[in-house]
Parts: structure tokens; sequence; C-alpha cells
């Protein structure tokens, strides 16, 4: 299922390409309908908003404080912050609550990309934090740049590593037992 699913994304990609930004605007609207979108909890808003403030942290490999983090460790800082005990690997959070479609997709719901164009397994991780018929912004903390937000329907990078989305419910002091 995987595999075709993204094999539908490279064909979105290369049809953007080869029909302009009209091909564009037409899937943007496609993989979110923005009407379906709620506004967040106040748990999900407060842990985007501490997410937020992060922004600039530079990236440290097994990181896990405003000092430096990685992905996974950023992630399970801002959900600690709240109560959220998670597991701290970004291939075991992606083994974590509902799967939901691009269509779905709502602030609070976790991204997951592989690390690399030739491996199959996740290997980074990042937060929903707006969504909109343009965009989908995530925050993460990237190698590159450290806490960053980042627009996935206009990045060729991250479309070309996308593996799947998550929902955690917010209702529980602990996801992991989901």
């Amino acid at each position: 299922m995987r595999s075709c699913f993204q094999i539908f994304l490279c064909f979105l990609f290369l049809s953007s390409i080869a029909l302009g930004q009209v091909a564009q605007d037409s899937i943007n609207q496609a993989l979110v309908d923005t009407s379906k979108v709620p506004i967040p909890n106040d748990k999900v808003g407060s842990i985007i908003a501490l997410g937020k403030t992060l922004l600039g942290t530079p990236y440290r490999w097994g990181g896990t404080t405003p000092t430096g983090f990685d992905c996974s460790g950023f992630i399970n800082y801002i959900f600690g912050s709240f109560g959220f005990s998670l597991v701290r690997t970004s291939y075991s959070l992606a083994e974590l609550g509902e799967t939901v479609s691009l269509a779905e997709i709502q602030p609070g719901d976790l991204m997951f990309f592989r690390a690399s164009g030739n491996s199959g397994g996740v290997g980074h991780v990042g937060m929903v934090v707006e969504v909109s018929a343009d965009a989908i912004n995530f925050i993460h903390s990237s190698t590159s740049k450290g806490v960053v937000i980042n627009n996935f329907k206009t990045s060729k990078y991250y479309i070309s590593r996308y593996v799947k989305t998550k929902r955690l419910d917010y209702g529980k002091s602990n996801p992991s037992k989901q």
C-alpha cells in the first residue's frame, strides 16, 4: 500500500511540473480538504505554541533538550512538557496512534519520512502546525538548520521521502499506551 501511495505522490509531483501552477493548485486542494481541518484543541495548540518557541534551536544527534534536539528528541521534549511519555525514536513513534491520510491531516498530527532516498523505513518525524489549501506546515529538527517549519506541499525533498501521518489521542496523558 505504501509503495502505491509513494508512486501516487511521485505522479502528483511530476504532474505539477508538467502542467504548471494550475495543476499544482488542483493537487494542493485534493491533498487537504481544508473544510475538514479543525481548529486545534487547547492542548494541541499549547504543544504547537511551545514547539514554535524553540525555532532555531540547533540540531544535535541524540539531543533531547533546548541546547540541541534530534527530530524525535524534539517531539519527545514538547510532548513531555505536557505530561506525555512517548517512545524515543522516530521509527517507534511511527507505530503509535491512528494512521491518517494527507486529506485528513490536521495540526498536531505527526508526519514521518524516510531518512534517505534509498531507505524504506522511517527515519525522521515532524509535527503538523498548520494546514491550509496552500500548505501543510510542519515543525521539526532538521540536521541542517535545527528546529524549523517547512511546507510539505512545496518541498520536493519531503514529498519524495514521505512515509505516513499518525494522529495521537491528546485526551490521554500517555498516548504511547494507545
